[in-house]
């Protein structure tokens, strides 16, 4: 089975999102058959390198909302992001354009280690306070996988996986994605938005047992919290 899991590394409900799918991957009874892969999903293409500002005061002009209901938003997705294991900084965060993120990331799926440097990337937002634009940040969170370093500064320093980020996002369009984390069970299921670990586990479970069955269209779900476009409501 292949799971592909449309995501932005600065959308924190795509961090919650990765820790309930592996919540439900630890429990399912075939776990060791599914093949995870993660397809790029820009919330905002025009995202400048590094967003200048506190966190709060851009949450509060995006929404249209007080400073003092942007900073209640935030404490919710940090206990949302506490109760499934995240330490969320967004008193540090950097977050910014992530194209070269996500073509880091496609050279990652070459090496096996696409999962590994999707969480370190997250990590490096959400949690470190590292600016994910920059490049020498990109190359040392790749290098922190195992990504050789003399591959990674290629790919930084040419246009490597530009085709297939955008291959990825044309199909996204194309299957009606319009918010992240968006999960896509062998193209036969789909769900959107930071579901719970039970949900997700029924996903693969049913998933599994109509394999045997007619290959139809992608069946989603009602969205749970999840960001969209170029906005996140936390």
């Amino acid at each position: 089975m292949r799971v592909e899991i449309w995501s932005d590394v600065v959308c924190p409900w795509c961090y919650v999102g990765k820790r309930r799918f592996e919540s439900a991957l630890s429990r399912y009874e075939h776990a060791a058959d599914v093949e995870v892969v993660w397809r790029s999903f820009e919330l905002d293409p025009g995202a400048p390198k590094l967003s200048n500002g506190p966190y709060e005061a851009r949450l509060a002009e995006k929404y249209g909302v007080s400073v003092g209901r942007a900073e209640e938003m935030i404490r919710r997705m940090v206990r949302t992001g506490r109760d499934e294991g995240l330490c969320m900084r967004f008193d540090v965060a950097q977050p910014g354009n992530t194209f070269d993120a996500h073509r880091l990331l496609h050279l990652a799926r070459t090496a096996g280690s696409q999962d590994q440097l999707e969480e370190r990337l997250m990590a490096a937002v959400f949690t470190n306070g590292e600016a994910i634009a920059d490049l020498e940040t990109l190359a040392r969170c790749a290098v922190d996988v195992g990504l050789d370093d003399d591959e990674v500064q290629r790919v930084l320093a040419t246009d490597a996986y530009v085709d297939d980020v955008r291959s990825d996002e044309r199909e996204a369009a194309g299957l009606g994605i319009n918010s992240v984390p968006f999960f896509a069970f062998d193209r036969r299921y789909g769900l959107a938005g930071a579901q719970p670990a039970d949900v997700l586990l029924e996903a693969l479970r049913r998933t599994w047992a109509e394999s045997q069955g007619t290959e139809g269209g992608l069946a989603t779900s009602t969205a749970s919290a999840a960001c969209g476009d170029d906005t996140c409501a936390v």
